[in-house]
């Protein structure tokens, strides 16, 4: 199956190795300082572009977190449409450090990951000029991304938007009882900037 130019032009903008260190600077109160590595990885190689995502406080490299699984795909009911499918590794112990090490990307396999349902978002692409574009990816109305990890429910609102130079992300864990934001981008979308690109 080809894929349509949008989708590998978002999986190009996607890929790469990110930081914040602006807003960390301007914003330290509010903001860490983060690098963000999102590799792209050879799963569901038929229909998708498949990211593999990783984080770090940039004083702890050593020690990154989040590591989770994008999968880029062509919307099914709608041809301008993009649609990113979230999965979780079931061990991270097995791919932790690899936004570093890509190498150990090369055993993960389509059993390693455990979809997670309403993990889902729906990309809309606006032309910036000619080649240029503004990818803007947000849920589906009245989905809920739950899923369980080490024996917690846990729920996360997640949104991005991407260009060829600039990340942001909105992602943020939720308390299910307050619906209040406890992590993440609880004042603003974190502004990453592409330092290398995959």
């Amino acid at each position: 199956m080809g894929f349509s130019n949008h989708l590998i032009t978002l999986g190009n903008y996607l890929a790469g190795e990110f930081d914040n260190r602006e807003q960390a600077m301007s914003e330290p109160v509010w903001f860490v300082h983060l690098r963000l590595w999102q590799r792209p990885v050879d799963l569901f190689t038929d229909d998708s572009f498949t990211l593999f995502a990783e984080q770090a406080n940039i004083v702890n490299l050593d020690r990154p977190y989040r590591q989770r699984i994008l999968r880029l795909m062509p919307h099914p009911d709608s041809e301008k449409l993009l649609r990113v499918q979230y999965y979780m590794i079931k061990d991270p112990s097995v791919v932790i450090g690899a936004g570093r090490n890509p190498s150990l990307l090369k055993t993960l396999t389509l059993d390693h990951l455990e979809l997670l349902p309403g993990c889902i978002l729906i990309v809309n692409q606006h032309a910036i000029t000619p080649n240029n574009y503004q990818f803007i990816a947000t849920p589906p109305p009245d989905v809920c991304c739950t899923f369980t990890y080490l024996g917690n429910t846990v729920q996360v609102a997640l949104g991005f938007d991407v260009t060829e130079v600039e990340l942001k992300t909105y992602d943020k864990g939720i308390d299910q009882e307050t619906g209040k934001a406890t992590w993440g981008a609880i004042t603003g979308p974190y502004h990453y900037t592409k330092r290398e690109q995959y």
